[in-house]
């Protein structure tokens, strides 16, 4: 009878659903993060590779401070 009443309790208790709550939510925040840096990753490199071909075609001045 003993064991039974150990497993009535057992799965009674709700204590892990608080845990499963929150690995859930950390697991959205960072799919979250990985979505939001893959999609700002290509707009950088392209923005990157736009400001490497300005430097490459221009020229430096010659400035005279005296």
């Amino acid at each position: 009878m003993k064991l039974f009443a150990h497993i009535k309790n057992f799965a009674a208790d709700e204590s892990g659903a608080v845990t499963v709550d929150w690995v859930v939510l950390t697991a959205a925040i960072v799919g979250l993060g990985i979505a939001v840096v893959a999609s700002v990753r290509t707009g950088t490199t392209s923005v990157a590779s736009e400001i490497q071909t300005s430097l490459e075609a221009g020229t430096l001045a010659d400035v005279n401070f005296d």
